[in-house]
């Protein structure tokens, strides 16, 4: 099997995605080219993409609505390539998923070593033991609605999450007893490297166990492994 990374560069400038494709073939990387986000989903389809270098603005379906529809279907790490100056897109591409983010124009080299980065941290990364489900995970005595984002309780009650809190949910269903690292977790439910100094991981543990704990001090369902990070503890089954 050819364990040649195989990236995916999605824009609508020819000249871009076709110099982009080359540069990362001489470079060690088999890479594909979708002009469009239709033409994207149909590569996708057929082909082992590993990552996805994806501009934010295309005609048609743009990069973000992309970016949401691989985060909510697939384990695929993306890279979005956004208008210098324009913060707003990259906001709103790491909060839909993306891992990492380069402005235009941009060096090669820079997005190279990008594209690496992100791969090295997707290798690392404990998959998932569920695939991700377009029903319904019940673990405790609650069921998560994947599709509607929704948290039902037992007595069929909505109950309200946060984006933040729901991926974070959804990142402990589909990888049950496993141990997770801060570090780990802000990868996947925020799609950027951590800083040392980011304590929102432990804040969002805090909210989702006041949520879904009978006793948000004594936790029984997301348990803290000291030195180690969370551990998801409770059993998941589809419903």
């Amino acid at each position: 099997m050819d364990s040649t990374p195989h990236i995916l560069v999605v824009d609508d400038h020819r000249e871009i995605r076709d110099l982009l494709a080359k540069y990362l073939s001489k470079n060690g990387m088999r890479a594909s080219v979708a002009e469009s986000a239709s033409s994207a989903r149909r590569v996708m389809a057929t082909s082992a993409i590993d990552l996805v270098v994806l501009d934010v603005m295309m005609p048609g379906e743009d990069g973000i609505s992309l970016c949401r529809h691989i985060r909510e279907t697939e384990d695929t790490p993306t890279i979005m390539l956004t208008a210098m100056g324009e913060e707003t897109d990259r906001i709103v591409g790491l909060e839909v998923g993306a891992d990492d983010y380069v402005t235009k124009p941009f060096n090669p080299r820079e997005l190279l070593a990008r594209i690496k980065s992100v791969l090295r941290r997707a290798q690392s990364m404990p998959k998932s033991s569920v695939q991700v489900p377009q029903e319904q995970l019940r673990f405790d005595r609650w069921t998560l609605n994947v599709a509607q984002r929704e948290l039902i309780d037992a007595d069929s009650v909505v109950v309200p999450l946060s984006t933040g809190e729901f991926l974070m949910l959804e990142a402990f269903l589909l990888r049950p007893n496993v141990v997770l690292s801060r570090d780990q977790l802000l990868d996947i439910t925020r799609g950027r490297a951590p800083n040392v100094f980011d304590r929102s991981i432990d804040n969002q543990i805090s909210r989702l166990r006041k949520k879904i704990e009978v006793d948000p001090k004594k936790p029984t369902i997301i348990k803290t492994v000291w030195g180690g990070g969370y551990q998801f503890v409770a059993k998941v089954e589809r419903v």
